[in-house]
């Protein structure tokens, strides 16, 4: 029970710093929209093979992806935080508390959880007049797999920015796991328009399953098999992150 209160005490913490500054939550969607107003148009003439005659089908195939790269990448950054926190010497002062070290790391990431169906929220409102609508059952399924991505990617940045505590090296890190995670997925474009040997490699990457159950669910295909596989793997994945950097957090604040 007192690890359950820390949590929601540092949980607590840090959301009411981001509410106080709530700007960069909307920075962080500022270019998604962009994507979503310059870059979807073109897809109704790039998707005509997989079916997609209108606007709507279009952005039933790319607003998932979007999703998926915005957790992904939102997650992956927020171990920059964590930096200023360190240089500040707020993590320092943390050692001389009794709160549980486990906390520490899993109430900052429910924050970034918090955040990012904020901002996923704010996308699809603003697609909606694009004829992009999602049944309830299907958008919180959706919502759940993209909460498991961020919790995952941000626990990893956690662990990351402790173990290397410099804003340079972890910005070069972070763009080097990104980048090819995220191309593999197929988030701007599906997957399936890549050559054979492309998607052979695609199917190793979990992130590149959870695009696809993202989509599938857009399309209310709630019993698509790639739906609970990708559920499966996101909380396999972020059980081994929070292990691994609860490890670095227990190591760096004690």
């Amino acid at each position: 029970m007192k690890v359950l209160r820390d949590i929601w005490l540092v949980f607590q913490r840090h959301t009411l710093l981001m509410f106080r500054s709530p700007l960069w939550v909307f920075l962080g969607v500022a270019q998604p929209v962009v994507y979503l107003a310059l870059f979807a148009p073109l897809l109704k003439p790039a998707l005509a093979s997989m079916g997609a005659t209108s606007m709507t089908e279009a952005y039933r195939i790319y607003v998932p992806g979007m999703l998926v790269a915005l957790a992904l990448a939102g997650g992956l950054y927020a171990g920059f935080g964590l930096l200023a926190e360190l240089g500040s010497g707020v993590v320092e002062r943390t050692r001389v508390t009794p709160v549980s070290r486990l906390a520490l790391l899993f109430g900052r990431s429910l924050r970034d959880v918090v955040t990012l169906v904020i901002q996923a929220a704010i996308i699809i409102v603003l697609s909606m007049p694009f004829g992009l609508f999602v049944h309830v059952p299907e958008l919180l399924t959706g919502y759940l797999l993209l909460a498991l991505i961020a919790f995952t990617s941000a626990t990893f940045s956690y662990g990351i920015a402790l173990r290397l505590r410099n804003p340079g090296v972890l910005g070069q890190v972070i763009n080097n796991v990104a980048q090819p995670l995220m191309l593999l997925s197929g988030t701007l474009l599906p997957i399936a328009l890549a050559p054979g040997w492309l998607r052979g490699i695609a199917d190793w990457n979990p992130f590149s399953w959870a695009v696809t159950a993202m989509r599938a669910l857009f399309h209310s295909h709630t019993a698509d098999p790639s739906v609970w596989h990708s559920l499966t793997m996101m909380l396999a994945l972020a059980v081994l992150a929070l292990v691994w950097s609860a490890r670095q957090f227990a190591r760096s604040v004690r």
